[in-house]
C-alpha cells in the first residue's frame, strides 16, 4: 500500500514541489528515508527500485486471471493468491519466514517473538539509501517508533539523532510478524500501534514557520458498515491505522486561534509590561504564522480485500503508485491549496474528496 505514497512524492516532484522535511512511520519511514537519502533527481527511480523489489514474484502469472476474464471476483482471487504467497514465502528484499515456529525457539531470541525475519531489510536499505546524506541535515527527517518496555512514543530525529538502518527498520517492525529492533540497548515496534501519523510532530516540533504539508494516508478513517467477516477485519484495520488528521487540525486550528489572539493582546501591551515574567513566558507562544494541510487519502477498490496490506503483488504496486500519482495531479489543479491562508486561525486544510472532486 504504502507504493500510493512513492506516488504522491512522484507527483509533487513533477510539480518541482521538493520538501526540506519528511517524516514517517512504518512504510512512511522506508518511503521517507528513500526520499531524503537521495538526490532530486533520483528519488524517484530508488522509490521505482524499492518498490520493483519487493513487488517481484516469480509466479506472477496469476494477474493473467484478471486481464483474460475481467471483473472484481478476478482480481479478488488473484489478491488473495499474492497474499497468501507473501504469508509463505516472504517479499524479496523486506521479510522471509522463519524456517521454525516461534515456539520451537529459544525464549528471549528474535525468532521466538516474530514469525518473519527482516535481516534482509537492512541490505535493502543500504544498497537504495545514502545514510550520509539524511545525516548532513540537507533534509529535516523523522522516524516514529514504539519502545517496547515503556510504551513511549518516541522519534529518530536527524536533527537529534545519527540515522542508521535499524531507526528505519523499528518504524516498520509490526508484532507479531516483525521483531522488535535494538538501537542502543532499546527495543523497538512499528509506530502505527500508537499513531500512523507524523503530522503533529512536524507541526509543533521545530520553531513555528509557514508551512505546507502534505499529509498522505494510506488507510481511510470513512467507511461502509461491512457485510461480510472479511469486510470486518478490512473495516477494523482501517479505524485502527487510519489518522485523525481531521481531529488534529481541528485541535491546532483552536490553538492557532489563541496563539493569534495572544499576538495581538501582547501588540497592545505598555513597554512596561514587556519586561515582566509573564510576557518572557507567553510572548514565544504568540504568533501570525500559517499552514496550509494537504490530505491526500488512499482509497481501498471494490476487489481489495481484508489482506491488502500484506499483498505485494506487482499490480496492485502499479495501481497504488498511480492512484498516489493521480491524486496528487488533481490536488495541485485546485490553486487554492498553494495559496496563503487568510482565515482568523491562519489554517487551512484541503482534502480531495471533501471537496467533490473523488
Amino acid at each position: 500500500m504504502g507504493a500510493y505514497q512513492a506516488g504522491v512524492y512522484e507527483g509533487l516532484a513533477e510539480a518541482n514541489l521538493y520538501p526540506d522535511w519528511v517524516a514517517g512511520i512504518s512504510i512512511g519511514a522506508i518511503n521517507a528515508a528513500l526520499i531524503a537519502g537521495n538526490a532530486p533527481n533520483v528519488r524517484v527511480d530508488r522509490l521505482r527500485a524499492f518498490w520493483d523489489r519487493i513487488s517481484a514474484d516469480p509466479l506472477d502469472w496469476s494477474f493473467d486471471l484478471p486481464v483474460r476474464f475481467g471483473g472484481d471476483l478476478a482480481r479478488r482471487l488473484a489478491n488473495q493468491w499474492h497474499a497468501n504467497a507473501a504469508t509463505l514465502w516472504g517479499a524479496p528484499g523486506l521479510f522471509s519466514p522463519r524456517m521454525s515456529a516461534p515456539f520451537l525457539a529459544a525464549a528471549g531470541t528474535q525468532a521466538a517473538t516474530s514469525f518473519y525475519d527482516t535481516s534482509v531489510q537492512r541490505s535493502t536499505l543500504e544498497r537504495l539509501i545514502d545514510f550520509d546524506r539524511i545525516n548532513s541535515g540537507e533534509m529535516r527527517f523523522s522516524v516514529g517508533a514504539v519502545n517496547v518496555t515503556t510504551g513511549n512514543f518516541v522519534y529518530f530525529d536527524n536533527s537529534t539523532h545519527e540515522i542508521r538502518p535499524e531507526h528505519i527498520m523499528a518504524s516498520g517492525a509490526l508484532p507479531p510478524g516483525f521483531p522488535a529492533i535494538e538501537i542502543d540497548g532499546e527495543y523497538y515496534w512499528d509506530g502505527g500501534l500508537v499513531s500512523n501519523t507524523p503530522l503533529q510532530w512536524v507541526l509543533e516540533s521545530s520553531e513555528r514557520q509557514d508551512t505546507l504539508a502534505f499529509q498522505v494516508d494510506l488507510w481511510s478513517a470513512r467507511g461502509a458498515v461491512p457485510r461480510t467477516l472479511g469486510e470486518v477485519i478490512m473495516r477494523q484495520k482501517e479505524i485502527q491505522y487510519s489518522s485523525r488528521t481531521r481531529a488534529s487540525s481541528d485541535q491546532f486550528k483552536k490553538e492557532q486561534r489563541l496563539r493569534n489572539a495572544l499576538a495581538d493582546l501582547i501588540s497592545k501591551l505598555p513597554d512596561k509590561l514587556r519586561e515582566t515574567p509573564e510576557f518572557a513566558l507567553l510572548n514565544p507562544e504568540a504568533g501570525r504564522k500559517v499552514y496550509n494541510i494537504i490530505q491526500l487519502i488512499y482509497r481501498s477498490k471494490q476487489h481489495e480485500g481484508e489482506s491488502k496490506d500484506f499483498e505485494f503483488s506487482s499490480q496492485s504496486m502499479a495501481d497504488h503508485w498511480s492512484a498516489g500519482l493521480n491524486d496528487t495531479v488533481r490536488t495541485l489543479r485546485h490553486p487554492e491549496v498553494l495559496e496563503r491562508p487568510t482565515s482568523a486561525d491562519g489554517v487551512s486544510t484541503f482534502e480531495l474528496a471533501a471537496h467533490g472532486h473523488m
